[in-house]
């Protein structure tokens, strides 16, 4: 498994989709019991992520409407995530940006994983494909 091919990827979409849904509910637990503070924008990213994920794992992903869902909610996930992202270079702009002490709860690098699985998630949903049937 060469983790720098696309094609692994899409090969293993369910596999994706669990981790997908893993990470959700991870950040999520970290919200629900008070580790992060109260934040929009992560809700938002979080939730699109575990929603992709659920998506990827269904068959409803090689759908046109699947794909459009995928698209819609992606796309929203993506511009939350490249606003709160933005914010971040505008403080670095106005020399005021400083990192979070604790770097695994710092908005400016979530923001940036988010962005960047949001946008992979979407890609692998509307570009999966129906699998051949199995011939025995």
């Amino acid at each position: 498994m060469n983790i720098l091919n696309l094609s692994t990827y899409s090969t293993h979409i369910k596999i994706v989709g669990l981790i997908a849904i893993v990470i959700s509910i991870a950040a999520w637990s970290t919200d629900l019991l008070g580790i992060v503070y109260v934040c929009p924008y992560c809700r938002v990213q979080r939730s699109v992520i575990g929603l992709l994920g659920l998506l990827l794992v269904t068959p409803v992903v090689t759908h046109w409407v699947g794909k459009y869902f995928a698209l819609v909610i992606g796309f929203f996930g993506a511009t939350v995530a490249a606003n709160q992202h933005f914010m971040g270079w505008k403080k670095i702009s106005a020399g005021t940006f400083e990192f979070k002490d604790n770097l695994l709860v710092d908005p400016f690098i979530l923001s940036a994983f988010a962005l960047t699985g949001i946008i992979g998630l979407t890609y692998l949903a509307v570009t999966a494909a129906k699998l051949p049937a199995k011939i025995v």
